[in-house]
């Protein structure tokens, strides 16, 4: 005759199906796809649309904290940014951590 604290002893010593774990397993994926990566694709998504729009004028930060504003968009990969009166650096467009304000739209 079978008990119940031996028929639970029973069930409880089967492992659980793949399908079981499997599920939970997508689940935890799918939060932290939605809540982590996208987003964060998205972001800089943004950034490099802005950082390709940058024009003469521009108010930037690079990711060095360095704030200047554009003063030329040279072919390629540089940009040269006035930090200083005289002051003019080469920088990467890839170096732009934040793109301010646009100094011609603020003149008008």
């Amino acid at each position: 005759m079978l008990t119940a604290p031996h028929f639970l002893a029973q069930a409880a010593q089967q492992p659980p199906s793949m399908a079981g774990m499997l599920v939970p397993m997508v689940c935890i994926f799918a939060v932290m796809y939605f809540l982590m990566i996208r987003p964060q694709q998205q972001k800089q998504k943004k950034l490099q649309e802005t950082i390709d729009q940058l024009k003469t004028g521009d108010a930037v930060i690079t990711s060095g904290g360095i704030h200047g504003v554009v003063s030329n968009v040279k072919d390629g990969s540089v940009l040269t940014l006035k930090i200083a009166d005289n002051v003019r650096v080469d920088v990467e467009k890839t170096a732009i951590a934040t793109v301010l304000k646009q100094e011609s739209a603020t003149k008008a």
